[in-house]
């Protein structure tokens, strides 16, 4: 087992083993139990009742978080002609089309954090799906990645958009902050990101959806939160 360090330790004796917490209370904690040295970001997880085995119960998009990441992302735009233009003025760091797509198959250039593309892109792009996919940079159309509203989807990503997808047990992650933000931005950010994921529940899901929800930081212990948000 692996040995957990002195600053670890003394942030897990905070938690409560077994402890739900009521979001403002869990959202101090996360904020206390922080033990990198530098800002740290928060995560949400969320168990679902979802059998991903199922196309329709497979949840994948994007949402624009009200108060932000914390973090500045590179978005890259391959587009041509007035959609290229569009995307520059929008403010994406690099714009281009097979020139871009050279220098990532050619040079493993990867100098960015989102990928957006036209559909008429998109053909060319499928040459690259081997390794823009694993490292979750492939565009597509269900997290808004895949559009001919360039401007938009690239304002989007600088204002703080975060992608989310269950994974093969049924969770879903997602950030919603920095450790240095304000509690009242990042409960307003968690709140946020779970009514998009309660917004999406699959009409074929029966029972109880949401299992539980726990928030954490960079490196720090898992916090159990009160699902009082469909309430």
């Amino acid at each position: 087992m692996r040995k957990r360090g002195k600053k670890y330790t003394e942030a897990l004796s905070k938690v409560e083993k077994g402890k739900v917490y009521p979001v403002e209370e869990a959202i101090k904690l996360v904020k206390e139990t922080s033990v990198s040295s530098f800002d740290g970001s928060v995560e949400v997880a969320m168990r679902l009742n979802l059998d991903t085995k199922k196309a329709d119960q497979q949840l994948r998009g994007a949402i624009v978080l009200p108060k932000g990441t914390g973090k500045t992302k590179k978005v890259l735009v391959i587009a041509r002609g007035p959609k290229a233009t569009e995307a520059k003025e929008a403010g994406a760091d690099y714009v281009g089309d097979t020139d871009m797509l050279e220098k990532i198959e050619k040079e493993n250039w990867f100098d960015f954090d989102t990928l957006i593309a036209t559909p008429d892109m998109m053909p060319l792009l499928g040459k690259l799906g081997r390794v823009l996919g694993p490292k979750g940079l492939m565009p597509n159309p269900k997290t808004g990645t895949v559009t001919l509203d360039v401007a938009k989807a690239v304002e989007e990503v600088k204002a703080g958009r975060v992608e989310y997808r269950t994974d093969s047990f049924g969770n879903v992650h997602g950030v919603i902050g920095k450790v240095s933000f304000k509690e009242e931005d990042l409960k307003e950010n968690l709140e946020a990101f779970v009514a998009q994921i309660l917004r999406v529940k699959p009409s074929t899901v029966k029972g109880e959806y949401v299992k539980n929800i726990s928030i954490t930081s960079t490196m720090g212990p898992g916090i159990k939160v009160e699902n009082s948000f469909d309430k």
